[in-house]
C-alpha cells in the first residue's frame, strides 16, 4: 500500500486559457505542464507535417545518405545489424522493407544472439562480415558504445553507419553516426527510439532520391515506428507523441500478415488496437524471441508474406512467451521467498532490492524485475549468470528514481558495464563485486534522496465518483492518448466506495474483479490482473468501503465495448 496525494486545482488564469476544453481535460493538461491554448492544440491534435522534424537536422545525416546511395548505385553488400529487442527488430523491419520497396537486393539482416553474443556489435560477427564481403554495415538501436568493433570493421574496409539513441563516453570511429543525443547534434528532439532514428534516415534518403516511390508512402513504415516507440519506454512527448499517435493509426490498418496472425491468436481486434496491446501482448512476444531463442523468428514474423509461415511463427512466439512466463513465475516465487526472509517480522525493506541466483538466465529477469518493482514499490535489481562469463542483470524503477542516475552515483569500479534510462536498465558486474551491489546502491539512493532527486510522493490526478465512470469521461481522457512514459495514464481516486461483489477469474483464479454500483444501480467493474485480495492490507469483501486508485479503460473483449476501471491500488 502506498500514500497518494491528489494533484492541486488549476489556477483561474489557466482555466480561462483552456476554457474550450472539458474540465477534466483542462486539469490533465495543466498537470502535464500544458497551460497555453496553442500548446494544448498541438498536444491534443498531432499534425504529421508540423510535428515531424527535418531529418537533415540530424548530425551526419547528409554523409550517411550519400554513402548509402553510393552503395546502392554500386550494388555493394549492405548488412543491417539490428538489436534483438522490440526496438531494434521493428527498426530492422523498416529498413528491410524499404530496400525491398526500392528493389535493392544485395543486403542481409543480422541480429546478435542475446546469450552468445550479447548487446551491440560483436567482434566475431565483424570477422564474419569481412569473409562475407560486406561493404557497409548499418546498425539499428546499437553501435554507439562499440569502439573496438567499429574500428575493426573500418580496418577491414567495411564502412559503418551507426543509427542509435544510446549514449557513450567514447565515440566509435564510424563513417557516420546518426544519434540525436550527440552533444553536437542540432536536431530539435533528442528522445527518438532506435526505430525512430532509422525512420528519419529513410525520410532523408527519399528526399534525396525517391526511387519512383509515391510521395508519403514511407508513412506505412510508421506501424513499426509506433510499435517500437511505445514498446521501448521513450517519452511520448514532442515528436515521439506524433510517431506513436500516427503509428497506432497505421498499426490498425497494417497489411502485415504476421502482425494480423499474432493479433488474431491473442484475441485482439486490429482496428481497436491500443498502446496496452503493444505493451502487454505484442512487445513481450517480440522480446521473447531473443530471451528464449533467436530474434530472427520475430523479424521473420513481421516481414512474412506467406500466410502459413506467418501462422507458424505466431504460434511459435506465443509458445515461447508462455514458456518465458512460466520460468519468470518460478523466479518471482524464489525472489519473494528471499524477500520474506529478509524483511522478517518488522516488514522493513531496503530502499533498493537486489537479489540474484547464478542459475537464472539474465535475459529473463527484466519482466520479473518490472513486476516486483510495481508490487513492492522499490527499485529492483535482479541478476543471474547461467552460462555467461560475468554476472549480468536487469533493473526496473518504481517510478520514484532514475535508474541511470542511481547507477552513476555508485563507485566507478563497481559495474563492468551499465546502461538504461529512468525506468529500466541493465548491468554487468564481476563475481568479486556482486556482494557489494546492494549496499552501494542503497548508499547511492540516500545520496540522491538528500539531493531531492528521489520523488517519494505518489499522485493521483483527480478524485472521481463511481458515477463519473461513463463514456463522456472516458472520451475526454482519450483525447490525451496514447499514454506511456512522460504521458502516463491518468490515475483517479475513488473514495469510500462500497464493494458489491468480489470475483476471482482466470484458469488459476489469479485475477481480481471488484463490482461497484453507481447511483442508478448499474454495475461498474474494476479489474486487477495478477491480483487477489491478499495483495492488499485491508479486507476486500462484499460490503466493505475502500479507497480505490485506478485508471479508466475501454475493453473490447469479444468485440464488445465495455467501460471499466483498472485497479492500481487500494488504500
Amino acid at each position: 500500500m502506498s500514500n497518494y496525494s491528489v494533484r492541486g486545482e488549476i489556477s483561474s488564469e489557466v482555466t480561462k486559457e483552456l476554457e474550450t476544453y472539458p474540465e477534466i481535460v483542462r486539469h490533465l493538461l495543466f498537470h502535464r505542464g500544458i497551460v497555453k491554448k496553442e500548446d494544448a492544440e498541438k498536444f491534443l491534435k498531432p499534425d504529421y507535417e508540423r510535428d515531424i522534424h527535418d531529418p537533415y537536422l540530424l548530425k551526419d545525416m547528409k554523409k550517411a545518405v550519400e554513402r548509402i546511395l553510393s552503395a546502392i548505385s554500386k550494388e555493394e553488400k549492405i548488412l543491417i545489424y539490428g538489436d534483438y529487442d522490440a526496438d531494434g527488430i521493428p527498426g530492422s523491419v523498416i529498413l528491410h522493407d524499404f530496400f525491398k520497396k526500392i528493389g535493392y537486393k544485395n543486403f542481409e539482416n543480422y541480429f546478435p544472439h542475446r546469450h552468445d553474443e550479447g548487446y551491440g556489435l560483436n567482434m566475431e560477427a565483424v570477422e564474419q562480415f569481412k569473409n562475407d564481403n560486406v561493404n557497409l554495415i548499418i546498425t539499428i538501436d546499437c553501435g554507439t558504445a562499440d569502439v573496438l568493433q567499429v574500428a575493426k570493421a573500418q580496418e577491414y574496409g567495411i564502412d559503418v553507419i551507426i543509427t542509435d539513441h544510446h549514449l557513450s563516453e567514447k565515440i566509435p570511429p564510424a563513417y557516420a553516426i546518426i544519434n540525436s543525443k550527440q552533444l553536437d547534434c542540432d536536431y530539435p528532439y533528442d528522445m527518438l527510439c532506435g526505430s525512430g532514428v532509422i525512420f528519419k534516415l529513410i525520410q532523408a534518403i527519399l528526399k534525396k532520391n525517391n526511387f519512383g516511390i509515391k510521395e508519403g508512402m514511407e508513412k506505412w513504415h510508421l506501424d513499426m515506428v509506433g510499435l517500437a516507440t511505445m514498446a521501448d519506454m521513450v517519452p511520448l512527448q514532442g515528436e515521439n507523441r506524433a510517431l506513436a499517435f500516427f503509428g497506432l493509426k497505421i498499426l490498425r490498418l497494417s497489411p502485415r500478415i504476421g502482425l494480423k496472425k499474432l493479433l488474431q491468436k491473442n484475441k485482439i481486434t486490429q482496428r481497436y488496437l491500443c498502446e496496452d496491446d503493444i505493451g502487454f501482448t505484442i512487445a513481450p512476444r517480440i522480446n521473447a524471441a531473443s530471451r528464449m531463442g533467436d530474434p530472427m523468428q520475430a523479424f521473420q514474423l513481421l516481414t512474412s508474406t506467406n500466410e502459413a509461415d506467418a501462422e507458424n511463427l505466431a504460434d511459435y512466439l506465443n509458445k515461447i512467451n508462455d514458456e518465458r512466463k512460466s520460468i519468470a513465475a518460478v523466479i518471482a516465487k524464489e525472489v519473494k521467498k528471499v524477500i520474506k526472509k529478509r524483511t522478517g517480522s518488522d516488514g522493513i525493506m531496503k530502499k533498493v532490492l537486489v537479489i540474484g541466483n547464478p542459475d537464472w538466465k539474465p535475459a529473463l529477469l527484466g519482466p520479473v524485475a518490472n513486476n516486483l518493482a510495481e508490487e513492492f514499490n522499490v527499485p529492483v535489481f535482479l541478476w543471474g549468470r547461467a552460462d555467461g562469463e560475468f554476472i549480468k542483470g536487469s533493473c526496473r524503477s518504481d517510478g520514484k528514481i532514475n535508474l541511470s542516475e542511481l547507477m552513476e552515483h555508485t563507485p566507478p569500479d563497481l559495474f563492468l558495464t551499465y546502461g538504461g534510462h529512468k525506468m529500466s536498465g541493465g548491468f554487468s558486474i564481476s563475481h568479486e563485486k556482486i556482494h557489494l551491489l546492494e549496499n552501494e546502491l542503497c548508499k547511492a539512493y540516500e545520496i540522491l534522496n538528500k539531493e531531492g532527486i528521489v520523488d517519494d510522493e505518489l499522485f493521483v490526478d483527480l478524485k472521481l465518483s463511481v458515477d463519473d465512470v461513463n463514456w463522456a469521461t472516458h472520451n475526454s481522457i482519450e483525447q490525451l492518448s496514447p499514454f506511456g512514459v512522460g504521458n502516463e495514464k491518468p490515475l483517479f481516486l475513488f473514495e469510500n466506495i462500497i464493494i458489491d461483489e468480489v470475483k476471482l477469474f482466470g484458469k488459476e483464479k489469479n485475477h481480481l474483479e471488484l463490482i461497484f454500483r453507481n447511483n442508478e444501480g448499474k454495475k461498474v467493474s474494476a479489474i486487477g490482473f495478477f491480483m487477489t485480495p491478499k495483495n492488499f492490507s485491508m479486507p476486500i469483501l462484499r460490503g466493505e468501503k475502500i479507497n480505490l486508485v485506478a485508471t479508466m479503460e475501454k475493453s473490447m473483449f469479444r468485440n464488445f465495448p465495455e467501460l471499466r476501471l483498472r485497479i492500481v491500488d487500494v488504500i
